[in-house]
């Protein structure tokens, strides 16, 4: 059966987001009360309605307490719309909440009405391109909500020869391999341990939100 998924606010990172979500084979219900936004995304989703999303009785038809998730992206414009969007949400029974902040102080107010998880789109792109120019052996970066980030990063010189034993990542930098891409392969696999890690590997790694960044700049 297909998850569903509703996304509130189709500006450039809604609209992306209900995209992405609908290639993949998710049912996406589209909302915005911008016409033209509505049939931008019109063929690509399940279903696109145009209103107010801070419309309590329309909201409510839409049944969001029976959606696998639902996202309000609404975005720079009308930061009292999307605190108000995600209340409503919240109290009509959203499985899983997801907001879209603008700040600091906005990714609070989203959590205090029940955001499970606040992304700031602008600001984590922006982190992780200053660490793809900043630090050459990173390949990649996803966040996985809370404070936690998957990394892909080319395996530092000073590991080349060394097994994940010897070096002990999760106790000297909190940082946990949880996969590896041997040279010259495309798969993934389970890391051996023992294994010695060569030149050429890619590490895939999940640690807090600084702790690779910390971890590269100490070796």
């Amino acid at each position: 059966m297909k998850k569903q998924v509703m996304v509130v606010g189709l500006g450039h990172f809604g609209s992306a987001v209900a995209r992405a979500l609908s290639a993949r084979g998710t049912e996406v219900l589209a909302v915005d009360k911008d016409a033209g936004r509505v049939r931008n995304v019109s063929q690509t989703v399940a279903e696109a309605l145009c209103f107010d999303a801070t419309d309590e009785e329309l909201l409510n038809r839409t049944a969001p307490g029976k959606r696998d998730a639902c996202i309000c992206a609404i975005g720079d414009e009308a930061t009292e719309a999307s605190i108000m969007c995600t209340a409503l949400l919240k109290q009509m029974g959203a499985k899983r909440l997801i907001g879209r902040a603008n700040n600091d102080l906005h990714a609070r107010i989203l959590r205090l009405v029940g955001a499970d998880m606040v992304v700031n789109p602008e600001r984590d792109f922006g982190e992780r391109f200053a660490n793809l120019l900043i630090h050459d052996r990173v390949l990649g970066e996803l966040p996985l909500g809370t404070d936690l980030v998957l990394t892909e990063l080319e395996v530092p010189r000073l590991f080349i020869g060394r097994n994940l034993i010897e070096l002990q990542l999760p106790r000297r930098y909190g940082v946990t391999v949880v996969a590896i891409r041997h040279a010259g392969e495309r798969e993934v696999s389970v890391p051996d341990p023992k294994a010695g890690i060569e030149e050429g590997d890619v590490l895939i790694t999940v640690a807090s939100k600084d702790a690779v960044t910390q971890m590269l700049e100490r070796l």
